[in-house]
């Protein structure tokens, strides 16, 4: 699997964990990042990186996903944050 159908598979866990009730803290996590100016497609994208990296962690570690791990990094999440196509991070002013 290349690495764009694996990020749609992520966004696509994004948009299921946004609707079910056992994740509601991944969409608090939405809300907040959206209600600072994050658009709907740049949160969900973040939110899929976080997820990735946590599912990778998990591989790595050969262990369960690591739930607590996972909210942390939804919470670390900076809404000024952007990802420029080069995938580099560009900060905005506050």
């Amino acid at each position: 699997m290349d690495d764009d159908a694996f990020f749609q598979d992520l966004l696509a866990a994004v948009e299921q964990q946004l609707a079910a009730p056992q994740t509601r803290y991944v969409a608090k996590a939405f809300e907040r990042l959206t209600s600072k100016g994050m658009s709907p497609e740049d949160a969900k994208e973040r939110i899929a990186a976080c997820l990735g990296e946590e599912t990778d962690a998990m591989y790595r570690r050969k262990s369960g996903f690591d739930e607590k791990s996972y909210r942390q990094k939804l919470d670390a999440i900076d809404p000024g944050e952007r990802f420029e196509p080069d995938g580099e991070p560009d900060v905005e002013a506050p």
